[in-house]
């Protein structure tokens, strides 16, 4: 027994070392130790504060519809701005009454501008009707600027646009699939204006986690501080890890290593319950007390056949309808099932499954469990 242990020590730093010497031509540039391997990336818990997206959204005109666009009688809005259009592109001074066209339809264009966007670049955005227009398929989107929140233009957006829904009428019916007014142009937006951030001259990095947690936020810490050698990181809260850069000479490099740091994160304990569609999802860390289950009841079945009873011919009678029903009462005996303490998630799934109950009994189960003060973790029903 004892050799046989050794070997799979051996086997087991064997294995190690054959995984972290691939991760050795990478991590060398600042020449610190390499990162232990654990569960998670730091980049997949965490995000840099600063670095993020920001929201544009503008107004602006999709022509060359096929009669599905606006009514301008409806959409005064969609009138005024042809107008606008037109007298701008040296079309003259028209009024109202002049336009009659139903191929053009008022629309919100929204997109998300990318940390460190530069010049010249190119974004998806979307596309939303905001009139009484039926489809947007087979639109172009013309010059249309997009704003941030500070009123500045960041973008400008134009092209034909790609609907996933369509929308089919005729005199007697009609059919819509998906929402054929809201359409997306890929790469519709040309970067007009970068937003100023030198990341390079951070005196300190915040790293941000997406799920506060003040265990998760020590042990990133701790892997930071392992990994260079010095106490240069700090957890300050459950969301922010504050690393003190001023010693780097290159900030980017820094958190090239420091993202690809893995870390073990810890979760709370939760039940997450969807009644509607009854998927149930149990965390790895829910524990349940020693309880008793049982799950019982009664089913009742109702037919109803219905029986038609004609005279005989060429005699004077009337046809009756008969209805038949049918009530069958059945009642499933009551089975205990005693789940042990500190039960498991595998011992909680074997358990339930044992008792052979559905989705539906499974989630009154689990809000009988929480009320009798067996389920350790928190229960959400969404």
């Amino acid at each position: 027994m004892r050799h046989r242990s050794a070997l799979n020590v051996l086997a087991g730093l064997a294995l190690a070392l054959g995984m972290a010497l691939p991760a050795l031509a990478d991590l060398s540039g600042l020449g610190l130790p390499l990162p232990s391997g654990a569960d998670v990336r730091i980049k997949d818990i965490a995000t840099v504060d600063g670095v993020r997206q920001n929201q544009l959204v503008g107004y602006g005109l999709v022509v060359g519809l096929n009669g599905t666009g606006d009514s301008l009688r409806n959409s005064p809005f969609t009138e005024s701005s042809i107008e606008g259009m037109l007298e701008r592109l040296g079309a003259g001074n028209l009024s109202g009454d002049e336009i009659r066209t139903r191929n053009t339809a008022a629309v919100l264009v929204t997109g998300s501008l990318p940390a460190f966007a530069r010049m010249g670049q190119t974004m998806d955005v979307v596309v939303s009707s905001i009139g009484d227009a039926s489809s947007l398929r087979g639109g172009t989107l013309i010059v249309t600027t997009l704003t941030g929140a500070d009123g500045e233009i960041y973008a400008v957006a134009q092209g034909p646009i790609a609907v996933a829904g369509y929308a089919a009428q005729g005199i007697n019916a009609s059919i819509v699939e998906g929402v054929p007014t809201v359409a997306r142009i890929e790469n519709g937006a040309i970067v007009e204006r970068e937003i100023p951030f030198s990341f390079d001259q951070l005196h300190s990095i915040r790293l941000a986690l997406r799920t506060p947690d003040f265990t998760t936020a020590q042990r990133v810490e701790e892997a930071i501080n392992a990994y260079i050698g010095e106490n240069v990181a700090r957890a300050l809260d459950p969301t922010t890890v504050e690393i003190d850069a001023r010693r780097f000479s290159d900030v980017t490099q820094l958190m090239a290593h420091i993202e690809n740091l893995r870390v073990t994160p810890d979760t709370v304990a939760r039940v997450v319950i969807d009644a509607r569609s009854g998927t149930i999802v149990i965390g790895a860390n829910v524990r349940i007390g020693e309880v008793a289950v049982s799950q019982g009841g009664l089913t009742v079945i109702v037919r109803e056949e219905i029986e038609v009873s004609q005279p005989e011919p060429f005699s004077i009678g009337e046809t009756v309808v008969v209805p038949q029903t049918e009530i069958q009462i059945r009642e499933r005996e009551a089975e205990f099932t005693v789940l042990e303490g500190n039960v498991s998630l595998q011992r909680l799934v074997d358990g339930l499954n044992a008792i052979g109950v559905g989705a539906t009994e499974t989630i009154s189960i689990l809000q009988a469990i929480k009320a009798a003060g067996a389920l350790h973790a928190d229960l959400e029903i969404i």
